[in-house]
């Protein structure tokens, strides 16, 4: 059996600005009226002393809380960050008694780690589903952590977050803070290299596994919705997927009423990938009853042929049958290629978004 203990914040949460980048549905805007759906989302994050953090740091943050770093002295005071709806530390169940308090655990992780680029901690952000009540949220937030406890055996600080004043009003989440090593009686031992290991399917597993848990609570509580942690391409669904609008932009929607610079952009890209792909397929119909008029002329060329044949109109009827397959050809190479530096330019323009959403993250 899984020991554990809950904590509560200082002080009542309050509206916050929190870096977590997930998909948005548009808000009410003047233009569009949207129904809300169900949102997933979950993603891994390291810790490391690589990129100028530590586990205390982290831990401090985000559960408005104040770590002394023994290691290096430095003081993390967050206690009047609000925004914290909730914490709870959940531990295996050999795990000693001081593991209990939040500061003497993560100490404990950064002194287990001696070398200066040494990952200290992971992070499961994940999206709770606002269809949910708080409570039902705060249970599976820490039913979720429980599995990765048992599973891993590691040490889980839970730290749930209202949504930011500004921000989309459905953005309730929870950052699960793990330890790299497995906690036991005799303190942190082996490294679970497991999650930083792409082939062996860990992430992919808690992913599809979180999905499932959510849709477990909404059929618990009648709520008649599903979430599917696969893209849509996997899924089959032939349409855009749902843009990263982030802080600001959602932000300024809300206030305005009025669509973002980055929504026009997208949908302004949208529309013009759709034309490309449009026109691709006119070709290719007009290619299609080319082919179809030749084999009507072939099939009148063999009746005549039948009757008086003529070897110049065969010779004619085979030249412009390959002028028109020829032009054909051509054209559709030209649309592919067009298309191709299309989803070059979108493939850029997604990576630098998400490069400026890290960066934002990390500040």
């Amino acid at each position: 059996m899984i020991q554990y203990r809950s904590t509560q914040p200082e002080a009542k949460a309050r509206a916050h600005l929190c870096k977590l980048s997930f998909a948005v549905r548009p808000a009410e805007l003047k233009s569009r009226a949207i129904s809300p759906v169900a949102i997933y989302h979950l993603s891994v994050k390291t810790i490391s002393r690589s990129q100028g953090r530590s586990a205390t740091a982290a831990a401090a943050y985000r559960a408005a809380n104040e770590i002394v770093d023994e290691r290096t002295g430095e003081i993390h005071d967050y206690k009047r960050k609000g925004g914290v709806e909730y914490t709870e530390i959940v531990l295996p169940d050999n795990a000693p008694e001081w593991a209990t308090d939040r500061s003497a655990l993560w100490n404990a992780a950064e002194q287990s780690e001696t070398r200066k680029n040494s990952t200290v901690a992971r992070e499961f952000e994940i999206a709770l589903p606002s269809e949910l009540s708080e409570k039902e949220r705060q249970k599976l937030a820490v039913t979720f952590a429980k599995e990765i406890v048992a599973r891993h055996g590691v040490a889980a600080d839970i730290a749930i977050h209202e949504p930011s004043r500004g921000g989309d009003n459905r953005n309730h989440h929870a950052h699960i803070l793990i330890t790299t090593r497995q906690l036991t009686e005799e303190g942190f031992t082996k490294k679970t290299r497991e999650l930083d290991d792409r082939k062996s399917g860990e992430v992919e597993r808690w992913r599809e596994r979180f999905a499932e848990l959510q849709n477990e609570f909404f059929k618990r509580n009648c709520v008649d919705e599903t979430v599917d942690h696969r893209s849509l391409k996997d899924q089959g669904i032939d349409r855009e997927p749902t843009q990263h609008l982030g802080v600001a932009a959602t932000g300024y929607e809300r206030r305005t009423g009025e669509p973002s610079r980055r929504r026009e952009d997208f949908e302004k890209d949208t529309k013009e990938r759709l034309k490309l792909v449009k026109e691709t397929s006119d070709i290719e119909r007009e290619a299609q009853q080319i082919e179809r008029s030749i084999i009507v002329i072939s099939n009148d060329l063999k009746q005549t042929k039948a009757d008086a044949y003529n070897h110049e109109l065969k010779t004619t009827v085979k030249e412009e049958h390959a002028a028109v397959i020829s032009k054909f050809q051509q054209e559709r190479a030209e649309r592919a290629a067009t298309l191709e530096r299309q989803k070059q330019a979108d493939a850029q323009r997604e990576k630098a978004a998400k490069k400026s959403n890290n960066r934002d993250l990390e500040r």
